[in-house]
């Protein structure tokens, strides 16, 4: 069971905190989750009193920073320096929306590919020359530091974390009973032309579900368009503005989502998954896969199989 520590102090941004607290504490035993801070904490219209102190940041598995309310004043020099001492002493360190400024004072992100609140992002890049602020994606991990964007994307990036410690068995169980989508990739765009619309009422409400049914096969741009009845330059369109990325890329990502909850829930070959989410060959799935998890299939399954054997955490 690791720690989850999410900072606290007068300025926080509420909803994203409470959304961190939701997401670790729905998954059980998983996670010991502290609030951290001085007591008490306001934080929007609520009082906070917050379990320990910042120095407990400093024995966390993870440090939550959310986010920060006024980015024109600076955030206190106790939580600061609270982050950065956890971060020190060997914790991964998760900023989400404008907390990424508490991340920039610490230091944490010089040199750093990180992201903000698109409507903030030229603030933290003017104000921190040596972050290398990305505006357009919705989270960014860089290993042991990771940011998000605000609102929803703070919500993929905790996902994010969970997937990455447990498996994405878990983190699609989580995100059912938060009635959120399972995953949306990091690098997916941050704005998208027009809001995602609800489920049944967009131009790719039934193409969505027919094309996860059918990774198995190959399929392509002009497949999809097909189903579709549309153009393949309509469709890309359609696809940008309702999932914020290209169809080969969306289908990508769940061929790799898809290989992931095999990897964890089967004992079939990595050349069995591969052919069952249409990737063709053990080659060309150990690249994308090495490519967007970071790790090679087989390391995958070990690790994750690992933490649900009999005596061990799960």
């Amino acid at each position: 069971m690791g720690t989850v520590a999410l900072a606290v102090t007068d300025g926080m941004l509420h909803f994203e905190l409470s959304l961190a607290y939701e997401v670790f504490e729905l998954t059980g035993p998983r996670y010991d989750v502290v609030v951290c801070g001085p007591a008490p904490v306001r934080v929007g219209r609520f009082l906070l009193e917050p379990d320990h102190g910042l120095d407990r940041l400093s024995r966390a598995d993870t440090v939550i920073v959310p986010g920060w309310a006024d980015v024109d004043v600076d955030p206190p020099a106790a939580l600061v320096d609270a982050v950065r001492a956890a971060h020190e002493a060997g914790a991964r360190v998760a900023s989400l929306c404008t907390g990424a400024f508490v991340l920039a004072a610490a230091g944490l992100l010089d040199g750093r590919r990180a992201t903000t609140h698109w409507a903030h992002a030229r603030a933290l890049a003017a104000r921190y020359p040596r972050v290398e602020v990305d505006p357009d994606v919705l989270y960014v991990d860089d290993g042991s530091v990771l940011t998000s964007a605000g609102k929803a994307a703070a919500m993929d990036l905790c996902l994010h974390l969970v997937r990455l410690d447990h498996g994405s068995s878990v983190a699609n169980t989580l995100a059912r009973s938060l009635v959120v989508p399972p995953h949306r990739d990091g690098g997916q765009a941050q704005f998208v032309t027009t809001p995602v619309p609800a489920p049944g009422h967009h131009p790719l409400a039934e193409l969505l579900p027919w094309a996860i049914e059918r990774l198995d096969r190959p399929l392509t741009v002009q497949d999809l368009a097909h189903r579709a009845n549309m153009s393949s330059r309509n469709l890309g369109r359609h696809f940008r503005s309702v999932t914020g990325t290209t169809p080969l890329q969306w289908l990508l990502t769940q061929r790799i989502r898809h290989a992931q909850e095999l990897l964890e829930t089967t004992d079939g070959s990595v050349d069995a998954i591969a052919a069952a989410t249409g990737m063709g060959t053990a080659t060309t799935l150990r690249r994308h896969f090495s490519r967007t998890v970071g790790v090679p299939p087989d390391t995958y399954r070990r690790t994750f199989r690992s933490r649900t054997r009999p005596g061990g955490p799960n």
